[in-house]
C-alpha cells in the first residue's frame, strides 16, 4: 500500500510493503519503498525463483512460501501489510515532503517498479517521461511487453505472471 496526500503546501506520505512513491524533484528522483517483505523468507523466495512460472515446481515453491509467510506477516519478526489489522498502518514508513521541492510523483505497484529495479528496462527518467506522454496506461503496457519477453520467470523470476499493476502519476 501506497498514499500520497497533499495539504498545507507539503505531501506526506505512507507506504507500507513493497508499493513504491517515486518523488520526481528538483535535484532526482527520491524512491520510497518499504523492502522490509523481501528481507523475510530468503531461502524458501529463493526456492520459488528456481523454478519457471506456472510450472508445478513453482505452484509447490510458492504454497511453501505464502504459507510460510502468513506466520510472519504484520508481525514484529516479519513484515507489515494493510489488511484487516488496523495495527499495520502503525508500522508503515511515514514521511513529509515540501511541495515546492516536487515536480511530480508516481505512486505504484511493485509490478509497475519492476520495470526500473528488476528488469533494468528503464530508468526513473524514462519511466516519468512516459507518465507524462502516455499516462499510467503506457506506463503499465510497457510492463506487460516487456514481460511477455520472459513469460515463463526465466530470466526475472516473478511469483506470478500477469501481476496486478497500478499507478497513480501526479503534476504540480
Amino acid at each position: 500500500m501506497a498514499i500520497l496526500r497533499e495539504q498545507h503546501g507539503v505531501l506526506d506520505h505512507l507506504v507500507l510493503a513493497d508499493s513504491p512513491i517515486v518523488f520526481d524533484s528538483k535535484t532526482g528522483y527520491n524512491v520510497i519503498t518499504d523492502q522490509r517483505v523481501d528481507e523475510v523468507l530468503p531461502e524458501l523466495r529463493a526456492e520459488v525463483e528456481r523454478h519457471e512460472t506456472h510450472t508445478p515446481g513453482h505452484r509447490e515453491a510458492l504454497q511453501r512460501l505464502v504459507l510460510a509467510q502468513r506466520e510472519v506477516r504484520n508481525t514484529s519478526d516479519g513484515y507489515w501489510v494493510a489488511g484487516s489489522n488496523p495495527d499495520a498502518a502503525q508500522h508503515g514508513l511515514t514521511g513529509t515532503t515540501k511541495l515546492d521541492e516536487v515536480r511530480s510523483a508516481a505512486v505504484m505497484s511493485d509490478g509497475v517498479s519492476r520495470l526500473v529495479t528488476e528488469y533494468g528496462k528503464a530508468t526513473w527518467d524514462e519511466v516519468f517521461v512516459t507518465l507524462r506522454r502516455g499516462g499510467p496506461s503506457a506506463l503499465i503496457e510497457n510492463v506487460r511487453r516487456i514481460e511477455a519477453t520472459d513469460p515463463t520467470g526465466i530470466r526475472w523470476p516473478r511469483y506470478k505472471s500477469g501481476d496486478d499493476a497500478s499507478v497513480a502519476f501526479c503534476q504540480w
